[in-house]
């Protein structure tokens, strides 16, 4: 369960569950003190997990990516056991693996042990489909391998930070003209009834609800390409989407950017959208 300041009551640390104000780590570890470690949020809609492996796979490459010695299998029991000792129907398991504790150098440490935390929290996931962003449109200032989901988010903090403050959804990016993806989301659109993707590589997330809509399109029949939209072609555009885990595929309804603001389409979720929003619905409930 959450405690009254939204903190879960209880997380997995280091081999054991604890109370959550007794769950400390060292001053000197390296995700507290550098940012070092990789992390993963995996969904659960009716205490079942979605897309489990996936999501487990990108952990694992991100920990190989990075050089942290990790073996990501024992950690199929704990997420289990997190959903079962918690009292939520739909949420998420926050999972994090840090380098561990040693002197601060920025070189890896040799023999250290990492640190694992673990914990649920609830998120209700139903209606995203009558949800509309708005959002925000800057260049991508941060750094080139965006495909490791590193806990150093500092340049997506800051991102989503300016689309807060602006009283936006998100904030889409862009590096020499060119979409990459949202702060913490991956974008879609639709142009000449084909559906746009960034590629995988390293300016981009390799999402997980990227794929699952990647597997759905295909199995709609859509045509797909996964290439980058140029901002100045965004006026051609007719449907755009965020996809995420928390996002889900959430309709696009404008951009704003240099104080100007670009309606997409009808400025609502689009036929192809909506297609793709009754199939992702269509899996979770099938679980």
């Amino acid at each position: 369960m959450l405690g009254k300041t939204g903190y879960p009551n209880e997380v997995f640390l280091n081999g054991q569950w604890l109370p959550a104000a007794q769950a400390t780590v060292s001053v000197f570890d390296r995700g507290f003190m550098l940012g070092d470690g990789i992390y993963e949020v995996i969904p659960f809609y009716r205490r079942k997990l979605f897309a489990f492996e996936q999501h487990l796979q990108r952990l694992r490459q991100g920990l190989e990516s990075v050089g942290i010695d990790y073996g990501t299998d024992q950690l199929r029991e704990r997420t289990a056991e997190a959903i079962a000792r918690s009292d939520y129907e739909d949420g998420a398991v926050y999972m994090q693996v840090t380098r561990g504790v040693a002197p601060r150098k920025h070189h890896f440490p040799a023999d250290t042990e990492p640190t694992v935390l673990l914990y649920a929290y609830p998120f209700r996931f139903d209606g995203f489909e009558q949800k509309l962003a708005h959002v925000l449109l800057s260049e991508d200032f941060r750094w080139h391998r965006c495909d490791i989901k590193s806990i150093s988010l500092m340049g997506n903090i800051l991102a989503n930070q300016a689309a807060y403050q602006a009283d936006k959804t998100e904030n889409v990016l862009h590096r020499q003209g060119w979409i990459t993806e949202g702060s913490h989301t991956s974008v879609f659109f639709v142009k000449d009834n084909i559906l746009y993707t960034h590629p995988n590589g390293p300016y981009i997330l390799p999402g997980v609800t990227r794929d699952v809509v990647l597997s759905i399109a295909d199995e709609l029949g859509m045509a797909v390409r996964e290439e980058a939209v140029a901002v100045a072609d965004l006026r051609l555009v007719t449907e755009a989407f965020l996809t995420g885990t928390t996002m889900q595929v959430t309709a696009i309804g404008s951009f704003l950017s240099d104080d100007r603001r670009l309606v997409i389409g009808s400025g609502s979720a689009g036929p192809v959208t909506r297609r793709i929003q009754t199939a992702f619905a269509g899996r979770t409930k099938a679980l």
